[in-house]
């Protein structure tokens, strides 16, 4: 007899069904597993057998043989030990091979036959409602990430026994269930405001910018200046994240095994990542033997903080350069090509010099780098990447009147107001354009909606002429004047906004001009 149970393992971030298929026969134990499994899941047959035995189930001597169909995805997951062991107990006759037709099941097991969490829940129970799968068998701690999907049934399980138990129909177990409306009453409920820095209006100006059009962002200022501080405030002021983009955001996180940190097992507000630089460029970008989403794909939908960026290795910079540009990320491998998404914002931050206080005139402070080291540390951030960051702010120091007096100046809460009015904007605007922000536009929906008038265009002129911008500059110019007209209501762009916009990327031509 031949036992027949449905699984599903990940392969990026996506969910692939598996099926998994027992066969027992002859009078001598042994067991095969074949199917393009990876050493990992074959090494698991002792693991499976001995919470069989453990969990005071049959296994008579037989030779198993199990199938991981279809046989050329290759597969390397845990959550494929539950359902090898009911597959076995299927074959054996223990359990009905129809009455699992419609029913999924993903868990690892221990020893003692209970059943441990697994990573990936999230777009498994997303591809097993579009499978028609009615019913999906997984762990406690992963049922209500599983849950939060709308049509189907959830079961949380916490053992092998339990889970015969519940198919073989002796015991009923309550689908998990989980309050949608009131997970996502907790959107921006974040413990920082923009209201907590003292003074930096300028920059608090920028980031409105940033944010409203998700335009890239770097600041540049000495030691001290509140840049961290800044940058750790920019979730607080984005738009509210739609239940579309949490699926979509929680799904990578998901797979990455980071999922079970969130309340309610999805993200509720838009992710912040902030990698140390000694990260590697694999770490940065995703891959491995097995792909992973690295951190570009880690802050799909939010903020990519990257503090101190001439530390980062040059080579690990220069691999954002494509994600920055497409918004995915696609890493390939000899049998297989997968994207990850990467649409993020990238905020950045750095010293004027090595010490840090190259123009900062600060009393005691004085820098005292040579030029040929100012300049070497300046030149680990190329100019294909510089090119790429729509807005460059300086951070002066903090005066003691500002440092002294009560905070001032807008809540994150007023901020991100405006910036859902001109976010709002944008939707209509590009409705049919398959975008959803002013930084995502191509060179033909620029030219539909940034037509400049002659005072505009000689502004713009001038400043390209002398200030020698290069083409990609010219665009990012444009779509942050779009974006800074959107913030004020206007349908057209006026001089004070590519004004402001060619203010925005004075400082790369400050510091490395």
């Amino acid at each position: 007899m031949v036992g027949i149970v449905f699984s599903y393992t990940t392969i990026g971030i996506d969910a692939q069904q598996i099926s998994v298929e027992c066969d027992s026969t002859g009078t001598q134990f042994g067991v095969n597993i074949v199917g393009m499994a990876s050493n990992s899941v074959k090494e698991s047959k002792d693991r499976i057998f001995a919470a069989v035995n453990n969990s005071g189930l049959t296994t008579p001597s037989r030779r198993y043989t199990i199938n991981l169909a279809p046989a050329d995805i290759k597969k390397d997951s845990s959550a494929l030990d539950l359902p090898i062991a009911i597959a076995q107990q299927q074959s054996i006759g223990k359990l009905s091979v129809e009455y699992l037709k419609k029913i999924a099941v993903i868990g690892e097991l221990s020893l003692d036959g209970n059943v441990r969490p697994v990573n990936g829940v999230l777009p498994i129970a997303l591809q097993a409602k579009k499978d028609g799968i009615d019913t999906l068998l997984v762990p406690c701690e992963n049922a209500e990430e599983a849950a939060i999907i709308e049509g189907l049934t959830v079961i949380p399980i916490s053992s092998l026994r339990e889970t015969f138990d519940y198919l073989s129909g002796e015991i009923r177990i309550p689908a998990a269930k989980v309050d949608r409306d009131k997970i996502f009453q907790v959107l921006n409920d974040f413990p920082l405001d923009m209201h907590d820095v003292k003074g930096q209006f300028q920059v608090k100006r920028a980031l409105e910018v940033s944010a409203a059009g998700g335009h890239n962002l770097l600041m540049i200022g000495p030691p001290g200046s509140g840049k961290t501080m800044l940058a750790r405030r920019v979730p607080t002021i984005l738009p509210e994240l739609s239940l579309d983009e949490a699926l979509e955001a929680t799904k990578i996180h998901s797979v990455a095994g980071n999922s079970k940190d969130f309340r309610n097992g999805i993200l509720t507000t838009r992710p912040f990542r902030s990698p140390h630089h000694t990260i590697s460029d694999v770490a940065l970008i995703g891959g491995g033997a097995f792909p992973k989403p690295g951190e570009v794909s880690l802050s799909h939908r939010g903020v990519l903080f990257l503090d101190e960026l001439p530390e980062f290795k040059r080579g690990v910079l220069e691999v954002l350069r494509q994600p920055m540009e497409d918004g995915v990320v696609t890493i390939s491998r000899a049998v297989t090509s997968l994207n990850f998404p990467a649409e993020f914002m990238l905020i950045a931050s750095m010293n004027p010099c090595p010490c840090g206080y190259f123009g900062a005139n600060i009393p005691n402070h004085v820098c005292g780098c040579p030029p040929a080291l100012i300049q070497k540390y300046r030149s680990r951030i190329s100019g294909p990447l510089l090119d790429r960051i729509d807005i460059h702010v300086e951070v002066p120091t903090v005066g003691y009147a500002d440092l002294a007096a009560l905070p001032t100046g807008d809540t994150s809460q007023q901020i991100r107001t405006r910036v859902n009015l001109a976010r709002q904007i944008q939707r209509e605007r590009f409705a049919k354009d398959g975008i959803y922000c002013n930084t995502q536009m191509s060179s033909k929906l620029l030219r539909k909606y940034c037509k400049l008038d002659a005072q505009s265009h000689a502004l713009l002129q001038n400043a390209i002429d002398k200030l020698g911008f290069s083409a990609r500059v010219f665009d990012r110019i444009l779509k942050v004047s779009r974006t800074i007209a959107d913030l004020q209501g206007l349908s057209e762009i006026h001089s004070e906004h590519i004004s402001e916009a060619i203010n925005y990327r004075s400082l790369d031509r400050k510091y490395w001009g």
